[in-house]
């Protein structure tokens, strides 16, 4: 099968390149839309410079999802990503509509790959940028938060997407963050959160953010409300230099960073685990321009400048990321960053690999060379301290509940379904206290928020969850999920409701 499917791309001669025993396997997935040609062209470029890798070709992707497998991914290739434990991916493309998963996310909390790194650098006066400083990383935390897709419809109005957020999560993306500035010589950490708004979760990890950024005392650290912070990102890239985000914020700001450095298709990624990891672009499998020869490869290329990198080939990976800033320097450029004034060719996809192959072993003049041999240290992939248990209790119950009646008689229902033991005390509508003493102007949907708490003197336990849950049967109460509410040594382990 690895034959074939490089014989179909047509490269048979890289299927162990250097010819030695001694090759670092390399899973390779040509992906979907551009994604054969980015790579192609790609691995290309990696071979000539002397990468010394043996390509293990798998098929994953929109073939996979169309066959059937609502993965995208086979057997085959879970065994060749556990043999080989690197993973160089083109761009796949996820058909539209229910039912299919994103591989990207499967691939990454599979295989544990928890930390991603996203260089956004820009390259004035050669590509067009208002961010002539900017050389930006976003460390993006990359396993849970809302990407853990636990997502539920609830009631005919409401749909739920649950964000979760764990103390290990936390510690290991923030420890590498800090372990990847003093590995490269940064000299500041950044933290966005939104942790104004969601104290628990985001709270959760800006304050384990400041708990690990004492062991640094090398190391600048601050941390900004993610809204602020993106718009001074947008505005004055040059005011960071590493910064780590929870996944969601992480996904679309480096995105987003990497589009204003001068484009997404120059910017790539690793996906860093504790015995994997996954190197590809950031940008999508762009279907509408597959098999026109056009497409950028930089982002992919970089892609396995990193990995090259990440397998011990660090000169191999100097002689690649400086022929290709030689070929930038120079003006030969693709369709998507060719500026008239600024480019000096528009090529293909194959006519830049073959620009940057005939540029090895040149160094540019006006951009800065790079040396990843001496600018970066290695280090470990931090792993989590384990977690001192907390005194747990039990202190009441929140049950969602669908209904379309006004809050008041609904608030009826539910307390008659409470006793001595626990009492009815707030009901909120989209985490707005409507109940007691809420307000007409605000807008309702089918969808409650009831929450019961032990009475004065008395002490909560799960027989009274299900006395609870028992008496709101009878009474015909449609509850559709309940959350119990702890203490967590004394501290509140549940959230207020707005208004409350």
């Amino acid at each position: 099968m690895m034959s074939t499917r490089l014989k179909s791309e047509g490269l048979t001669d890289l299927e162990n390149p250097s010819g030695k025993r001694g090759a670092v396997p390399v899973t390779v997935a040509f992906g979907d839309g551009i994604g054969p040609e980015i790579m192609k062209a790609s691995l290309k470029v990696l071979v000539q410079a002397g990468a010394d890798i043996a390509i293990e070709p798998i098929d994953i992707g929109e073939r996979l999802y169309l066959s059937g497998n609502t993965s995208g991914i086979g057997p085959e290739a879970w065994d060749s990503l556990r043999r080989t434990r690197v993973f160089y991916k083109a761009p796949i493309t996820t058909p539209q509509g229910g039912g299919y998963k994103s591989l990207n996310v499967t691939v990454r909390k599979t295989l544990g790959l928890f930390a991603n790194v996203r260089p956004c650098v820009a390259y004035p006066p050669f590509i067009a940028t208002k961010h002539p400083g900017m050389d930006v990383v976003i460390i993006r935390e990359n396993e849970e938060d809302l990407y853990a897709g636990i997502e539920h419809r609830q009631t005919d109005e409401v749909y739920q997407c649950l964000k979760l957020i764990s103390r290990p999560g936390c510690e290991k993306i923030v420890r590498y963050a800090f372990e990847y500035a003093r590995a490269h010589g940064r000299r500041k950490v950044t933290c966005f959160t939104k942790d104004n708004i969601m104290k628990l979760t985001d709270g959760l990890f800006h304050r384990v953010f400041d708990e690990i950024a004492a062991d640094y005392p090398d190391i600048e650290s601050e941390h900004w409300i993610v809204d602020i912070g993106a718009a001074k990102l947008a505005d004055t890239p040059q005011a960071f230099d590493v910064i780590v985000m929870p996944n969601l914020y992480g996904d679309v700001l480096s995105d987003v960073a990497a589009q204003i450095a001068g484009s997404v298709g120059l910017a790539p990624s690793a996906n860093i685990g504790q015995q994997c990891a996954m190197f590809e672009a950031i940008h999508g499998s762009a279907p509408r321009r597959a098999g026109q020869d056009v497409a950028n490869p930089s982002g992919l290329l970089l892609a396995g400048v990193m990995m090259l990198a990440h397998i011990g080939q660090p000169e191999v990976a100097r002689r690649v990321h400086n022929a290709w800033l030689k070929t930038i320097e120079d003006g030969i450029h693709t369709y998507d960053v060719f500026k008239e004034g600024l480019s000096k060719q528009k090529v293909g996809t194959a006519a830049f690999a073959e620009a940057v192959i005939e540029r090895l072993d040149q160094t540019p003049k006006t951009l800065r060379s790079v040396a990843h041999g001496a600018a970066s240290k290695p280090f470990a992939v931090p792993q989590a301290r384990p977690t001192k248990p907390a005194k747990k209790e039990l202190v009441g119950i929140d049950v969602f509940v669908h209904a379309t009646k006004p809050v008041e008689e609904l608030a009826r229902d539910m307390q008659a379904a409470a006793n001595e033991l626990f009492a009815l005390t707030m009901i909120t509508n989209r985490g707005v206290k409507v109940w007691p003493d809420g307000l007409p102007e605000t807008f309702c949907t089918d969808h409650w928020r009831c929450r019961y708490l032990a009475r004065p003197g008395k002490q909560f336990n799960k027989a009274m969850i299900v006395e609870l849950l028992k008496n709101l049967t009878y009474t015909g109460v449609d509850f559709i999920k309940t959350e119990h509410l702890y203490n967590f040594d004394g501290e509140p382990g549940f959230s207020l409701g707005q208004g409350q």
